[in-house]
């Protein structure tokens, strides 16, 4: 199994702005005073444009699909939460915390991937466990091993551990699960999403392991990584806050791999942190900075891995 792909998924914002839904347990949002709605998605739009048009000059294959005015979603850039795509042609659709994410599952984004030569073969559809509360976010809350069959998960009120096990369970998946915190006005509280504190490239992996409060957890999953032949490069919780964590790995023409990032994340790393990963592949990064203050959400969240096979 790869644990990189070519080919990636993004959702151009029509009408970008903080989420009302989600910032009851989104640290990262950020009001914007004195700026209109309209200010905000112009400037949003611009960022992600630029980093489209980053990610397609390294020959990145970048699938843009426009959001609608209608239904609102605000937080549309964000489609890694609602769904993913595997190499056996399946697809899975996620239960979204939010009730306004829960509209950005477009059925229309299949039928695009599906002219254009993927082929989908079953869909899995977990978006039922809303109606009970239960939910897990997609590559948000997993963090998929795709090489050594493992998934990592950091649980929170968007990721159910029952949720997380039933699939794994599903995809013959061993769960590596625990807590992450971050601390918020002096308490600690529970990290989002996973993919916020933690990124897994095919020979390394960057994690904030101060986050795991838990001392045997934290080992577990150091362990664990380290098991895998992946060199472990840790970040601070301050670096978290600059979405340094929010990372992915992709491939670029000829297959050369590229790790992803913002602008503030890769200013947030120190010389020795560049130094290791760019011994693992070349930094890309573009500035974010709208996108991160309104959405709490960073560069690995804009991008939805597509790994079906072509036809």
């Amino acid at each position: 199994m790869n644990q990189t792909t070519n080919t990636i998924l993004m959702i151009r914002p029509v009408a970008f702005r903080m989420n009302e839904q989600t910032a009851v347990n989104n640290y990262y949002q950020k009001v914007l005073d004195n700026i209109t709605p309209a200010t905000v998605n112009a400037k949003a739009q611009q960022e992600f444009d630029t980093f489209v048009e980053k990610l397609r000059a390294v020959g990145v294959d970048v699938i843009v699909v426009d959001d609608t005015l209608d239904p609102d979603t605000p937080d549309s850039i964000f489609p890694n939460n609602w769904i993913s795509f595997h190499e056996s042609g399946e697809v899975i659709l996620y239960p979204m915390f939010a009730e306004n994410r829960r509209l950005e599952r477009r059925e229309d984004i299949l039928e695009i991937l599906e002219e254009r030569g993927f082929e989908i073969t079953d869909i899995w559809d977990y978006t039922s466990a809303e109606e009970d509360d239960l939910f897990l976010e997609g590559t948000g809350s997993l963090l998929l091993d795709r090489a050594n069959e493992k998934t990592y998960c950091a649980l929170s009120p968007r990721a159910d551990e029952g949720l997380v096990i039933e699939f794994c369970e599903e995809f013959e998946n061993d769960p590596v699960i625990f807590e992450a915190f971050q601390t918020v006005d002096g308490e600690r509280k529970h990290i989002y999403h996973t993919n916020v504190m933690m990124c897994l490239a095919e020979t390394f992996a960057v994690i904030c392991a101060d986050c795991i409060d838990d001392k045997q957890e934290r080992k577990t999953v150091l362990n664990s990584l380290k098991s895998s032949g992946k060199e472990v490069i840790t970040i601070t919780e301050e670096q978290v806050n600059s979405f340094a964590g929010n990372m992915l790995q992709v491939k670029g023409a000829e297959d050369k791999r590229y790790l992803v990032m913002s602008t503030q994340a890769y200013e947030s790393l120190t010389e020795a942190q560049i130094k290791a990963i760019e011994k693992h592949c070349p930094i890309l990064h573009s500035s974010l900075d709208t996108i991160e203050m309104c959405g709490g959400g960073s560069a690995r969240c804009m991008m939805a891995e597509v790994f079906l096979p072509k036809n």
